[in-house]
């Protein structure tokens, strides 16, 4: 029999040497591609004079608008009047919703009682309100947080319940027969399953809150994102315009992100489970 030597070559990355991969920019690539080529139109469009730039100003004179107020601390003044009007709003509906839903969504009767009440909110526009929160309130930092609690509580709260009523019937019967008494059971087993659902409507009503306040802020304010796009118009600022409604934009993408990633940490549980 013929002897056959086979010799295996191992190659072995030098200590403190990470190789270079490219996925990273791919990823980032097909995430900006559409919003590049929008950018680009944006820019082109109309100095071509496909669209009046009077109205609509090449993307570059904006960012020119943008940086000339970033500069003189317009905008830091208004959007922080913006933000935190809206984080207050938010964070108080979501310490009232939260725990609401869980109540109505595990007690019957606390469904049979509150179910009427909410439905005949659920289904008024927070905006259509903003005359009795001024006339109640006046137009000071209370009614705009007021609106914006508004807002936002309904989704909290509508899908809180939705999440505790729809959790999976064998997860139940899995910890009851394990022995779980109906605390632990409600915080071991329906808290955590029903967090994805609950982070639904956090996201929704993190949209909600800012585009809430700025139609607040349009009508009866004296700072704030909406004040200064609604100022602006009049004043026939287009750029700045531009330049605000591109910072509100920003701003829910940002809040977006955050919850986003809250709810991937809070929801690790499930990631292990499937995987």
């Amino acid at each position: 029999m013929a002897n056959v030597n086979k010799s295996v070559t191992v190659t072995i990355p030098a200590p403190g040497r990470i190789p270079f991969s490219f996925h990273w920019l791919q990823k980032l690539l097909k995430q900006t591609v559409v919003m590049m080529v929008l950018l680009f139109l944006w820019e082109v469009a109309p100095r071509m004079g496909l669209v009046d730039q009077t109205f609509f100003p090449p993307f570059s004179i904006v960012a020119e608008g943008w940086w000339g107020l970033a500069v003189s601390g317009d905008l830091y003044d208004h959007f922080l009047a913006s933000i935190l009007r809206s984080l207050s709003g938010f964070g108080l509906a979501i310490l009232i919703g939260i725990p609401l839903g869980l109540v109505i969504g595990w007690y019957p009767l606390a469904n049979e009682l509150l179910n009427p009440v909410l439905e005949l909110f659920r289904n008024t526009a927070a905006l259509a309100l903003l005359p009795v929160f001024i006339l109640l309130l006046g137009i000071g930092e209370t009614s705009k947080i007021a609106i914006v609690i508004f807002a936002c509580l309904f989704p909290i709260l509508l899908n809180t319940i939705n999440a505790v009523r729809n959790v999976d019937l064998l997860l139940i019967r899995s910890a009851k027969s394990m022995g779980l008494g109906s605390t632990q059971l409600f915080y071991k087993v329906i808290l955590p399953a029903s967090i994805p659902t609950i982070f639904t409507g956090i996201r929704m009503s993190g949209s909600a809150s800012i585009l809430v306040l700025i139609a607040a802020e349009m009508v009866g304010a004296k700072e704030g994102l909406g004040y200064l796009i609604s100022y602006t118009q009049m004043n026939f600022q287009i750029p700045e315009m531009y330049a605000g409604i591109i910072t509100i934009a920003l701003l829910g993408l940002i809040l977006n992100f955050m919850l986003v990633s809250i709810e991937k940490k809070l929801s690790k549980w499930k990631e292990n489970a499937n995987g």
